[in-house]
């Protein structure tokens, strides 16, 4: 299994990250992508990475951008430090990025400067791209449509939209990140529905952890934060959708996710 996107430099994993890195590869994690949300997290995500690199050689990869949510911090000096991340070997996208008109921390305006420079930077390294979007679907999608010839792969993280909104970022050739949002019965029900309309070479899966529990795993654990070892029950709730085995979505995930990333072999962990 490979989980596309965990959110390790957040505070939960502070007291336990070694043992919960332990625990995700004993339960069948092969490589996760750690998310960089700002120039901070992004650069301690590429720190942690290269921290564990002999531990956990070639497992623990990161992205490197800035989250909608901090898109007013963006200035050219986060640009260029952002350009030197994305020449580190462990860090293998340009993101999170995108725009979010749900709770519009950042101005909007601000929010697309951010992203289309980010695009920009994409286009410059060639590598792909870590998206977020979140009631800003019409502005995102014309920025990407407008953008497309210059950027390569994209993959959209955590996707919670609309079929129309599914369809047309699969017109624009982008991947698609499914969560345990999709095991949620009450806030789930639309995208479990629609997620076998995701071609199986277009599919990616991912915690987000800290945050979005799978609500169908059992028995439920005593922590309410979510670890990449329970990636597991997303698996198995996309296979029931798609009536295929665990093995299958876990197979063609994983394969996806090693050539959109470029990742080389994982080791066994030292």
């Amino acid at each position: 299994m490979i989980d596309i996107g965990v959110n390790l430099t957040h505070g939960q994993f502070k007291n336990d990250l070694q043992q919960m890195l332990k625990d995700s590869f004993a339960a069948g994690i092969e490589c996760m992508i750690l998310t960089g949300t700002d120039l901070d997290s992004s650069i301690e995500s590429q720190q942690l990475c290269q921290k564990y690199s002999e531990q956990y050689k070639n497992r623990l990869f990161s992205t490197a951008g800035v989250h909608p949510h901090d898109a007013a911090s963006w200035t050219s000096d986060t640009a260029s430090q952002i350009r030197e991340l994305l020449n580190c070997p462990e860090v293998v996208a340009v993101g999170e990025t995108g725009l979010d008109f749900n709770r519009d921390y950042s101005p909007r305006q601000e929010q697309i400067a951010s992203f289309e420079a980010q695009i920009e930077l994409a286009a410059d390294s060639g590598l792909p791209m870590f998206l977020h979007e979140r009631d800003a679907f019409e502005t995102q999608f014309d920025i990407l449509q407008n953008y497309r010839d210059q950027f390569g792969r994209a993959v959209v993280h955590c996707f919670t939209g609309t079929r129309e909104a599914l369809y047309k970022y699969l017109d624009l050739d982008l991947y698609i990140g499914i969560t345990g949002w999709v095991c949620d019965e009450r806030r789930g029900l639309e995208l479990a529905e629609l997620v076998s309309d995701i071609p199986l070479n277009r599919l990616m899966v991912e915690t987000d952890a800290p945050f979005l529990l799978p609500r169908n795993i059992e028995p439920k654990p005593a922590s309410r934060r979510n670890e990449p070892r329970y990636l597991d029950w997303v698996i198995m709730k996309i296979a029931q959708c798609y009536e295929l085995s665990d093995k299958e979505i876990t197979d063609t995930t994983s394969a996806n996710a090693r050539a959109f990333f470029d990742l080389p072999s994982a080791e066994p962990p030292v």
